[in-house]
């Protein structure tokens, strides 16, 4: 008679458990649901040049490894959109913003003209786009690899040509693609 009394307890003790903890999983649905449904309402406003404004990767060298690293920077659609091809490459003379990257384009280099053939687009430099350190063979192939990983971020470009004053130079004469 005792032992049915405390199976009978038991019992009861175990049904009341349950009984609790579905309402309490019940109850903790419920409430993620309604902070799920709750309008969201941002700090403060997107602002209409805020909204105009896109990402795009530029290629640097990392200063310690020497390996080229993507750098974010926020554009303006607009000017992007106006022309592309030359305003990534006079980002990438700029400079890059990270103190931990080092500019790969040479001081004074500048981008006499950009047209795309096909997929391959045509960057027509200075002359002083060749000062790089020719001693170091990982210079040129960073400052190849920083500008085709670059302009080729660009769906419509493939592949990249090097002019320099115009002209077909023998250091940059393939058409190089993204590595």
């Amino acid at each position: 008679m005792k032992n049915k009394k405390i199976i009978l307890l038991f019992v009861i003790l175990l049904i009341i458990i349950f009984i609790v903890g579905f309402f309490s999983i019940k109850y903790v649905k419920n409430k993620k649901t309604q902070e799920i449904q709750e309008e969201y309402i941002p700090e403060e406003e997107i602002s209409e040049e805020q909204f105009r404004e896109t990402i795009v990767s530029l290629y640097f060298p990392d200063k310690e490894t020497n390996m080229l690293k993507p750098e974010a920077r926020l554009v303006n659609v607009k000017q992007l959109i106006q022309s592309p091809y030359n305003m990534l490459i006079e980002l990438l003379i700029e400079g890059p913003k990270n103190d931990k990257l080092k500019k790969i384009i040479p001081e004074n280099t500048k981008l006499l003209n950009s047209s795309l053939e096909g997929e391959c687009l045509i960057l027509d430099f200075s002359s002083d786009l060749l000062n790089y350190n020719k001693q170091d063979s990982k210079e040129k192939e960073n400052l190849i690899n920083s500008i085709v990983n670059t302009v080729t971020e660009l769906t419509e470009v493939n592949k990249v040509k090097f002019l320099i004053n115009g002209q077909t130079d023998e250091n940059l004469k393939d058409e190089y693609i993204r590595k």
